[in-house]
Parts: structure tokens; sequence; C-alpha cells
């Protein structure tokens, strides 16, 4: 089994109940750096002359691209916490509004802040900066997304802007904004310090798959469902889980936090709210992996018969190297490469083909499959 350098467990950042209040923890960007930013893969590179290969586009980074005070008035009142209670347990966690008429909104969280009211008929209420408690039911939820959409009775709410993750780059400023441990309306800033990294939570069998941003910005039990804001007041990720050096369960913040990227997550907000059922739907590669593999990439054991591998004419046996151009290291990151993409996507998989067959590039169109909610 490949092992990293650093012992790390994912967790849910879902908290615990606690006296409500404000908190504001900033961090000094250096500002006035020249850098260049890779345009396949986002890695942000110093530039002292400010000058870019071929392939990279120059970007500034400057103390005044990122207003944390104007920001964190702009964005708290669309940031709400969330308290769930059932007959046996009960928790708290973040949400935001994501739509809004003239008398209710949609509020979206992730989906293991709510579940244990969804298994068990809980009560769900939303609480907003201002102190004003509405109660919410579920509309949808997808577990593999981790996502849930709520709605209340309440309208003419300022929903947040939408930003585009799949501009984000490595090193830009963000803001992080929920509720950790009952904290209602707390920020933290720092930056994106990783994209496209491969995170699963969650228990076996029923674990999320996430393409996450990673960021430094402080996340902590209770952040989940919240909002990773960056320099232009958009949301580009929904926080939703931490690492941890210790494996007796969730702790504070090191510096990992991990969102899933906003725009693969419309896709399923926007099924879940128009969809006839409240449901969602995920792509399909159609295979089976290996478990006992522990190579460097994903063996395909068995194909589905007709589904997207096997059209495609991806051998059984082959070894999946990368998605999308994206590098796959173990089964979790071709799971997650996969769900990155929506349901009919055109996709580029390079494998290692069985019995020595070198290497060989398909073009796999994804197929469509329900997602568990």
């Amino acid at each position: 089994m490949k092992k990293s350098s650093v012992n790390i467990v994912i967790a849910f950042v879902l908290g615990a109940s606690v006296a409500g209040g404000i908190a504001v923890a900033e961090i000094n960007n250096t500002g006035g750096v020249k850098a260049c930013v890779d345009n396949k893969t986002k890695a942000l590179y110093l530039s002292p002359d400010g000058k870019c290969a071929k392939g990279r586009s120059a970007l500034e980074l400057t103390t005044n691209s990122f207003d944390v005070k104007n920001l964190a008035a702009t964005i708290t009142p669309s940031v709400v916490s969330i308290a769930v209670e059932t007959a046996t347990s009960g928790g708290t966690g973040s949400g935001w509004v994501y739509q809004s008429n003239g008398s209710s909104s949609f509020i979206v969280t992730n989906n293991h802040v709510i579940e244990a009211a969804a298994i068990t008929t809980g009560k769900i209420t939303v609480e907003f900066s201002n102190g004003d408690q509405i109660d919410a039911k579920i509309v949808g939820r997808d577990k593999a997304y981790d996502l849930a959409v709520l709605q209340i009775n309440r309208g003419n709410l300022a929903a947040l802007n939408l930003g585009d993750s799949t501009k984000a780059v490595v090193g830009e400023p963000v803001m992080a904004v929920g509720s950790p441990l009952g904290l209602a309306s707390t920020v933290t800033t720092g930056i994106i310090s990783a994209l496209n990294r491969p995170v699963s939570a969650g228990n076996v069998g029923q674990e999320s798959f996430v393409n996450a941003i990673q960021t430094d910005a402080a996340i902590n039990p209770g952040n989940s469902g919240g909002a990773l804001i960056n320099a232009r007041g958009q949301i580009i990720g929904v926080n939703s889980a931490i690492a941890t050096l210790s494996s007796g369960g969730t702790s504070g913040s090191i510096g990992l936090g991990f969102a899933i990227p906003i725009t693969e997550a419309k896709r399923v907000i926007d099924e879940i709210i128009t969809s006839p059922t409240n449901t969602s739907t995920r792509p399909l590669l159609g295979v089976f992996f290996d478990n006992t593999y522990e190579g460097i990439g994903a063996r395909i054991l068995r194909l589905s018969p007709g589904e997207a591998a096997d059209v495609a004419g991806i051998p059984v046996g082959s070894i999946i190297k990368s998605i999308g151009e994206q590098r796959v290291t173990d089964q979790v990151s071709a799971v997650v490469r996969i769900r990155s993409f929506a349901p009919g996507a055109t996709v580029s998989i390079t494998v290692e083909l069985p019995n020595s067959g070198g290497v060989k590039t398909f073009t796999v169109k994804l197929g469509k499959a329900p997602s568990n909610g």
C-alpha cells in the first residue's frame, strides 16, 4: 500500500454546538510579487523580472487586491449557521444562500451536515448573521459529492455570486466564511495551496469523493458547508473537509482544508433543485478497479458491458495513468478525476496497456448514472 510522507487523516468538519460570536483572523499577504501561472497545471512560479516562459501567464500579487474588511461585511449576511437536532444527537455546520425569490430561498451545505436529520426526520434550523432563526427543509442531497440543498420560507435574501473555480490559481488569496464550533460569521484568510487534490472522506462504502481546492485558510469543525471566497467576492468552493495528524478524530486546523470546487458543485446543486425527484446524477466510466493493485495508477479489473470504457475499447487489465491530463496515482484519484466531469463529457484517458503493451490514450464519452442521495 502506498503511503504519503505525512500520515494524515481526512475528516469532515462537522461541529458541535457552542455559543455564537464573531471572529476575524487575517493573514497579511506580501504584495507586489511578480509570478507566472502555468496555463495547464495552474501552478504558481515566482518571476523576479515579470517575464514568463511559453505556456505561462504573468500575474502580480498585491495586498490591495484582497480587501478582507469590506468583503467580510458583504459576504457574512449570505452565509448561515445550520443546527441539526435529532432524537439522539445534534450538531452544527454552515451554509450559504444560493438562490432567493420573493418568498423562499435555497441554502447550500454539505450532505454530512444534515444527513442525521434526513435519516431520522430531525429538525434543521438556519441562523443568519443578525441572529434570526428559521426552520429549513431538505430539498435533496448527494452523498457522493457531499452536497445538500435546503429550502427556507424567507425570500429576498442576498445570494452569493458564483465564481469560476476552473480559473482558480495556486497562490491566490481566499477567505473562508462559516461557523466553526458554532461561532457564527467567522472569517479566516489564506491562499489556495493546491488544486485538483483528490480527497475522499466518510465511512467505507459511503465516501464522498472531491476534486478539491486545498487552502491554508483556517477551517475547523463546523465550517462544513461554508463558503470559500476569492478576492472578487465570489464563492469558488464549498468548504468540506480538513486533514488531521491523528486518527483519533477531527482536531483543529493544521493549514490543510479542502473545498468542493463551485463549478463542479453547481451542476449537482442545479440538478437537485430542478429535477422532479430532487436527485442528481454522476458521470459513469463503467469500470471496476483491482483493490489488490499497489502500483502507481488504477488497474481495471473488469468493465461494465456497453458503458463508456468498454465502448472506447479500453482493455481489462489496463492501468489508468491520467484522466483529462491530470495524473492518476490510485483508485481514489481515478474516481475523483472522473467525477469532476459532467455526464456526457468527452475525456482523454491514458492507460498502460496490459502485458507490456505500451501506453495509449483513449477518447471516452462518459455515461450517466443516478448519484447516491
